[in-house]
């Protein structure tokens, strides 16, 4: 996934100085964090639903990884369902 989200300039840091490499890896754990985020909230979805839930075996629950990017595109473009919304608020007030 590193490789995915941090493949600009060839995957490499084109500076040596310390502050122009700060920013790019700061995004770079940032993008990390919100897809780990998201398709931990997607997963749930899936979970929640017991029709899904009675069809996954224990090797399949051992086999859940909140990293898959197949469903990103990281050039620009996504295909949003503007219909839905992602639960955020339900999950921000439970926090």
């Amino acid at each position: 996934m590193n490789d995915f989200i941090f493949y600009g300039n060839g995957n490499e840091l084109v500076s040596n100085r310390r502050d122009d490499q700060e920013i790019p890896v700061l995004s770079w754990h940032l993008l990390q964090a919100s897809m780990v985020y998201v398709n931990t909230l997607m997963i749930q979805d899936v979970l929640a639903d017991q029709v899904w839930r009675t069809k996954m075996t224990a090797r399949d629950m051992a086999a859940l990884n909140p990293l898959p990017y197949s469903h990103i595109n990281p050039y620009g473009v996504f295909d949003l369902d503007m219909t839905t919304r992602l639960p955020l608020n339900d999950i921000l007030v439970a926090a």
